[in-house]
């Protein structure tokens, strides 16, 4: 390497790079894998014009069968077709009386949703297995996906939610006689 090429790294451009990092929610592991092999030649060519980054297209089939959990059966599924996830094209619905702090009955809330282009859980399954494509503010909410309604064997109705349970996300169910409060938004497609 000629002199004139030779990198000079000194300390107030690593502290900009220290921030630059922190900025952008990096960790030692993202900085150790950003520095092994030819990662960083490759991040120059795109800084030069020379390569893109192409993201990933995240679809999913809606009109597919969803998970369906032992014993249940699906009362109601909403098709509907095929989504391009994108975070943006998800909105967290809360009725009137949620929205106030209140609470709804479930029953109650899922007459009010009939009309709303709620998501179904098959995305609840995608979100599940791609952990890492769920917005950080649905954290300390139960995100309810009431395009699809289950019927456990004893008869009752069940809507799934994820939730974030300190360490990852998971699903679980809820009653629909159960009342739904501000931190039970519906997933809509905005």
């Amino acid at each position: 390497m000629s002199a004139q090429n030779e990198l000079m790294l000194d300390v107030s451009q690593a502290e900009e790079l220290k921030f630059a990092f922190r900025r952008n929610n990096w960790t030692n592991a993202n900085i150790k894998t950003l520095s092994e092999g030819d990662f960083l030649g490759k991040v120059l060519e795109v800084m030069k014009g020379l390569a893109e980054i192409i993201y990933p297209e995240h679809l999913i089939d809606c009109d597919a069968d969803p998970f369906i959990p032992e014993g249940w059966t699906i009362e109601e599924h909403k098709k509907g077709g095929v989504f391009k996830f994108n975070p943006k094209a998800i909105s967290l619905y809360l009725n009137k009386k949620q929205a106030k702090g209140d609470r709804i009955e479930g029953n109650e809330l899922r007459k009010e949703l009939a009309d709303k282009p709620v998501l179904n859980a098959n995305i609840l399954d995608y979100l599940s297995a791609h952990p890492e494509l769920i917005p950080e503010e649905w954290k300390g909410k139960y995100v309810f996906f009431w395009g699809t309604i289950y019927r456990d064997s004893n008869g009752n109705l069940y809507v799934r939610f994820l939730r974030w349970y300190g360490s990852r996300w998971d699903w679980d169910c809820y009653w629909l006689g159960d009342d739904f409060d501000s931190d039970d938004p519906a997933a809509i497609a905005s």
